[in-house]
């Protein structure tokens, strides 16, 4: 039996099918966000990568830097087209950090620890307001800690320990109220330790809203560092064997001068005093009345 041709009508109905695995099936033309080929390529000139671990960061890379999920660059992940996590922890680069971070307007984690970057913290940090994930800890960062890095309200983690960080701890990141990790321990940090970082509990008086305390460990190693969590200072003021030394000295002091007076007082009184038998001497020299 014959059998009967397709009609026009099913072939039309299958038409949209064959289009979309068409689609499918070419390679789709990626277009970049020009904010974060911007981020990535000033960032790259501003690092020095003795070990070549960015030998693909290179300006045909940076103008299509993401497809879809996958990103061709070494330490790049991608979301929808967008960058949201940089990790380039551990490739002993140096250099400093870009103002160009700021771009990469949707990036969610950066990780830049354990490298050799000098120079101080962007403030322009603070436009990347969906950072959760801030490491830029074992590093020689310099220069304060900025305190725009509060505006970036969902920050989780906040790493930067090890680093060669001066001034005070600002107060505005204890309004971090999603902060879980806090690290500035091995800097050169001064001053008292804000309290909603040093007692985060019970915000806003009702025990739903308590918050992680963080403890000694976050803040040790900054010698000018005080308040707690930390113990009260050893060797601040005198120790009490040099309260004692100096409290012995005075007395001994005291003693010495109260002797030479006294020693003076006797050789004055002596010599002040008449001899024996000069008093009848004197009154026979005196005339009679």
């Amino acid at each position: 039996m014959a059998t009967r041709p397709p009609r026009v009508a099913e072939l039309l109905l299958l038409l949209p099918s064959l289009l979309l695995l068409l689609l499918h099936l070419l390679p789709r033309q990626v277009v970049s966000d020009p904010d974060d080929e911007a981020c990535l390529s000033n960032l790259r000139s501003s690092l020095t990568d003795p070990n070549g671990s960015l030998r693909n960061w290179t300006a045909d890379t940076f103008a299509a830097p993401c497809n879809d999920f996958t990103s061709y660059l070494e330490g790049v992940t991608c979301n929808n087209g967008r960058v949201y996590k940089l990790s380039l922890q551990g490739l002993s680069l140096g250099g400093a950090l870009s103002t160009s971070l700021a771009n990469c307007t949707n990036l969610q984690s950066l990780d830049l620890s354990s490298n050799t970057l000098s120079g101080a913290i962007p403030p322009e940090l603070a436009s990347l307001l969906n950072l959760a994930v801030l490491n830029l800890s074992s590093n020689r960062l310099s220069g304060l800690i900025p305190p725009e890095l509060a505006l970036c309200a969902y920050l989780n983690v906040l790493d930067l320990h090890a680093n060669l960080l001066t001034g005070l701890i600002p107060d505005q990141l204890g309004l971090l109220v999603r902060l879980s990790t806090f690290d500035v321990s091995d800097n050169r940090l001064e001053g008292p330790i804000p309290a909603l970082l040093a007692n985060r509990t019970a915000v806003g008086g009702t025990a739903a809203a308590a918050l992680p305390r963080f403890n000694a460990s976050s803040f040790v190693g900054n010698k000018d560092l005080y308040g707690y969590p930390l113990p009260p200072k050893r060797g601040g003021g005198l120790s009490v064997l040099a309260i004692v030394g100096i409290g012995l000295g005075s007395g001994l002091l005291s003693l010495v001068l109260s002797f030479t007076a006294v020693c003076v007082w006797l050789r004055v009184t002596e010599k002040a005093a008449p001899m024996p038998g000069e008093e009848g001497k004197i009154s026979h020299l005196m005339p009679d009345d």
